[in-house]
């Protein structure tokens, strides 16, 4: 069982729950968390639970076997943390999310904001920019590339017609023959 109280401060439980998840110590990870624990990962979307958050984190170390967290800086108060943190990793490893690997390096910054409960998570919202993750796997062209411009240009073209689909379809509702 935890060693872990309502006495340990926020800040600690993040820093905590960081180097275990870090260490690929996904048991001591779930030590720190509510059995009914909310995680809002964006872009991946909510999971809920401890089985599902412990899940999420193993999932991801499996499709990294190199994963790297460094902990950038922590903050807090008697009841939350953030922690700014960085993944660097191969993913080389097994699928993540519905992928399968590809053998490409990620280097990705992000935040944890969490409200902590009697020394456990109780809801941990995670945000990092989905767009510069896709471009990293290969989903997005990189920036500045001719694939970007070319997507930019499809994207605005589709655009400008469904403008036009629509303004004339508001024309053609207000004649009165």
């Amino acid at each position: 069982m935890s060693t872990y109280t309502s006495q340990t401060a926020p800040v600690d439980v993040a820093r905590i729950a960081a180097a275990a998840l870090n260490a690929g110590d996904l048991d001591r990870f779930a030590e720190l968390v509510h059995e009914d624990v909310a995680f809002d990962i964006l872009p991946f979307g909510e999971r809920h639970g401890r089985l599902a958050a412990r899940g999420f984190f193993a999932e991801l170390r499996g499709a990294l076997p190199d994963f790297d967290m460094t902990v950038e800086a922590v903050t807090g108060d008697a009841r939350c943390a953030a922690v700014a943190w960085r993944i660097t990793g191969t993913f080389n490893g097994e699928r993540f999310q519905g992928f399968e690997p590809n053998g490409r390096a990620f280097d990705i910054r992000g935040i944890d904001f969490m409200d902590i409960d009697s020394g456990r998570v109780r809801h941990d919202r995670i945000a990092f920019d989905g767009a510069e993750w896709a471009r990293q796997l290969g989903l997005l062209p990189p920036r500045g590339s001719a694939a970007e411009s070319a997507a930019q240009a499809v994207f605005n073209l589709r655009t400008r017609i469904a403008r036009r689909w629509r303004e004339r379809r508001h024309a053609a509702g207000k004649r009165t023959d």
